[in-house]
Formats: C-alpha cells, sequence, structure tokens
C-alpha cells in the first residue's frame, strides 16, 4: 500500500510526503519576543512551534481526549521536550479544549 501511495505521489508531481504525527502537544508563550520565523509571537494568534515542519506550513491539531481540532501555522521551533510534538499558543489550546498537556494527532494541510 505504501509503495502504491509513493508511486501515485511521484506520478502526480507531489515531493513533500509527510505522515500524520502523534504525541503529545503541550502550550507555550512569550510576550514582546520574535519567533524563530522572525515574526513577533503572538499568544493569541493560532500559530505554533515544531520541530522540523517548514514555517508558513499549516496543521490540523486534533485532541484525542475530546475529538475537536483547530488549523495552526507553523511559525516557531519546538518543542524540545522528549515525547512532545507540538506547541501551541493559549489560544490554541482553547480551541482544542485543554490547559497544560494533551495527547494528539498532527495532519499537515498545505504550505
Amino acid at each position: 500500500m505504501w509503495a502504491t501511495a509513493l508511486a501515485a505521489a511521484w506520478w502526480s508531481g507531489v515531493t513533500d510526503l509527510w505522515a500524520a504525527e502523534r504525541g503529545i502537544a503541550s502550550i507555550y508563550s512569550y510576550r514582546g519576543g520574535k519567533t524563530a520565523s522572525g515574526k513577533p509571537s503572538r499568544p493569541g494568534g493560532l500559530t505554533a512551534a515544531h520541530r522540523s515542519l517548514p514555517f508558513g506550513s499549516r496543521v490540523r491539531v486534533t485532541n484525542h481526549r475530546n475529538g475537536r481540532s483547530v488549523i495552526v501555522r507553523i511559525n516557531d521551533r519546538g518543542p524540545f521536550i522528549r515525547g512532545r510534538v507540538i506547541d501551541l499558543t493559549p489560544a490554541g489550546a482553547r480551541q482544542l479544549g485543554f490547559n497544560g498537556l494533551a495527547p494528539v494527532s498532527l495532519e499537515r494541510i498545505g504550505g
């Protein structure tokens, strides 16, 4: 099945294959600083930090505890704690209905 998906992606010109990720989401926020992308930090924005996805990537984050999801844009690097896959702003965490940590899955939905 994987070979079929890879062949279909190759024939359609898709070069960026990214499998969904699962792990723990955390909340991060700092005011007045700049993110790794050079943009100002905005705790009220729907942005997030990921270790390797390109800046500007849009990701659907789904909370496994309640099924809620939110789309965020990657504009920073992190998290740097084992087991965590994404750091969300407080606004993103509110949309997902958690405060602290939550089990999530990530799905890249666009550039």
